[in-house]
């Protein structure tokens, strides 16, 4: 279909918080317009990894396009994690309209806020609609309100559908083509697309998602991808109606998968412009995307030393799939060769890691999460720090920066209390409380990073049983008193159990720290130390007692002296052992101690 008139091309995605029926809709969507054989429909259609349906979440974008009434949708379905709010920027950069979906159960939630403030920021337009009317609790007439309320969309606009039983899904795609404009684009001006999204197939090489913006693309053309500065022939253009059609050109307005025989995943990364090679091409590129900045940092290591090769080319498929990690080598002394990787979120960092390991059928051991940190040293410089086995030594360190977030918590007035107690204890600081609604609250704070990253949101869902739903942005660095603590094996640094904490925490992490190890580390021949230590202060210490053999079996009665000269001999070789013995700890060591704050 290259020849559509752009009048009757709707490009739109739909996006909503976690679990509010993004992926039941598509389906339905599906269904409605006979894109799917009845008799191959499966749920969470467009959810293409097995992790995603273990899971019942969208982790990648996915677009597809169907005909409805003489139109061509073109439909973009988003994650709603918090953690993958940059695949839903990517998306809505490729669309002219967003249909939002709120439950009409639950209401508005954090997500719902935050990715509605993304697609005003695009300058897109929007189509609410209420799901899951066919539910007993749905109250549909009173979220329709507290929508107007909150984002000032008029209540009589907003669309009441089940995507569940798909009653209302024609209406709203019959408001889809009413409300949302057409793209505008010139089929014979210079080529320029912009590449959304892409995926690595190990047969035909980058497989590309492409908006095409203006011009024409055109099966077997030579292009040039504009960042990367490299040119490549095109050896298929397609769409996605789901199942992939090849066609002969794509024009403005259009959505569609792009193959150019691409081995190096650096050349075709989300945000790249393609045009035209030669003459003919483009000269300025497409504004592409912000490069998002990794807010959890962990080590990844090959539990084989041998798999390391194998490890940093899992991490760089990976990287042209998801371009919001990042990775660099670092040794540690304890782990050996692995990588120093940068994530959006602690989902995040599990998603990839799970990746990894499956995709790539890799085992691997992480680390414990950090976050970065601004060092201030007293010679006037400073230091970035995303591992604190970098940290430079204390009296080299004038201040430490930690990067705060303002998180915004929705909830139902009934647990403010315990929400704000939450938060208190967490060295937050309110920034406003609203009522939404005589039902609902919202609380803003301002929360250092490393306090959320652990296990923040597991503790507010606890402790609200479900009902609330958070959602954070960056908000810049600040002063804290924060301390390095080491934990030493036999008087040696292990780099892998190093921890930056603030200062009223240090005390409590430090000797957890010890206990728990010394309940993993295996008894040696020697008395094996744990301690915790602040620059040169120990604050905590725990002992992993020698195994003995029983020198004394062999005397029965007798003179003492005799026992006394075998166990003075012992002590001797113990003491000789403890000089130069290494304590050896096994790898479930590392992993079970590094989870010490899942408890």
């Amino acid at each position: 279909m290259p020849d559509t008139a752009l009048e009757r091309i709707r490009n739109f995605c739909i996006v909503a918080h976690v679990d509010h029926g993004k992926s039941t809709l598509s389906d339905r969507i599906l269904e409605a317009t006979n894109a799917v054989d009845p008799r191959e429909m499966r749920e969470q259609y467009l959810d293409s990894m097995d992790l995603e349906r273990e899971r019942g979440i969208t982790i990648k974008a996915q677009n597809v396009r169907v005909t409805w009434r003489d139109h061509v949708l073109q439909l973009i379905d988003t994650p709603g994690h918090v953690d993958f709010g940059y695949e839903v920027s990517r998306s809505l950069a490729a669309c002219e309209g967003v249909v939002l979906l709120v439950d009409a159960a639950q209401g508005i939630e954090a997500q719902t806020l935050a990715n509605c403030y993304l697609a005003l920021e695009h300058d897109l337009d929007i189509v609410a609609a209420l799901n899951k009317i066919d539910l007993p609790s749905a109250d549909p007439e009173r979220y329709a309100a507290e929508i107007e309320t909150v984002l000032g969309i008029p209540a009589s606009s907003i669309l009441h559908i089940s995507a569940k039983t798909g009653q209302g899904v024609p209406e709203l795609l019959d408001a889809v083509v009413e409300r949302i404009p057409p793209p505008k684009g010139d089929p014979a001006a210079p080529l320029r697309g912009l590449i959304f999204d892409s995926s690595y197939d190990q047969y035909r090489g980058v497989v590309s998602a492409v908006r095409i913006f203006e011009g024409t693309l055109h099966d077997g053309q030579k292009l040039r991808f504009m960042q990367a500065g490299a040119t490549h022939d095109i050896e298929e253009i397609g769409i996605r109606a789901p199942a992939p059609t090849p066609v002969a050109t794509l024009g403005p307005g259009e959505v569609g998968y792009l193959i150019a025989g691409i081995k190096d995943v650096g050349e075709a990364r989300s945000g790249e412009t393609v045009t035209a090679a030669g003459p003919k091409g483009a000269t300025e590129p497409l504004a592409g995307y912000r490069d998002p900045k990794p807010m959890v940092f962990c080590g990844l290591f090959p539990v084989e030393g041998d798999d390391f090769a194998d490890l940093r080319e899992a991490l760089e498929k990976l990287r042209l799939n998801d371009s919001s990690f990042t990775y660099e080598p670092e040794t540690s002394g304890a782990l050996g060769f692995g990588f120093r990787c940068g994530f959006l979120g602690l989902l995040h960092m599990e998603i990839v890691r799970e990746r990894l390991e499956r995709e790539f059928d890799l085992a691997l051991i992480a680390t414990a999460p950090s976050v970065a940190y601004m060092a201030h040293l007293t010679n006037g410089q400073v230091v970035e720090v995303d591992n604190p086995s970098a940290m430079p030594a204390a009296n080299h360190v004038e201040s430490i920066e930690e990067p705060f977030l303002t998180t915004t918590v929705l909830l139902p007035t009934g647990y403010t209390g315990t929400v704000i107690d939450l938060c208190q204890t967490r060295r937050g600081e309110m920034v406003k409380m609203e009522y939404l609604s005589p039902e609902r609250i919202e609380l803003v704070y301002r929360v250092p990073l490393a306090e959320v990253v652990v296990d923040f949101f597991d503790q507010l869902k606890s402790r609200t049983k479900g009902y609330a739903s958070l959602d954070y942005e960056p908000a810049g660095y600040e002063a804290s008193e924060l301390v390095k603590i080491d934990i030493l094996l036999n008087g040696v640094p292990v780099d892998a159990f190093s921890s930056i904490i603030h200062k009223s925490k240090a005390d409590e992490y430090g000797r957890k720290m010890c206990e728990k190890l010394k309940e993993l580390i295996p008894r040696q021949l020697f008395d094996v130390p744990i301690q915790a230590a602040i620059g040169g202060r120990f604050i905590a210490r725990q002992t992993v007692k020698a195994k003995r053999k029983d020198v004394l079996a062999k005397c029965y009665g007798g003179d003492i002296s005799r026992k006394r000269k075998l166990l003075d001999r012992q002590k001797e070789g113990k003491k000789r052992m403890k000089n130069i013995g290494r304590v050896e700890v096994p790898q479930e060591a590392f992993v079970s101690a590094l989870r010490l704050d899942d408890d």
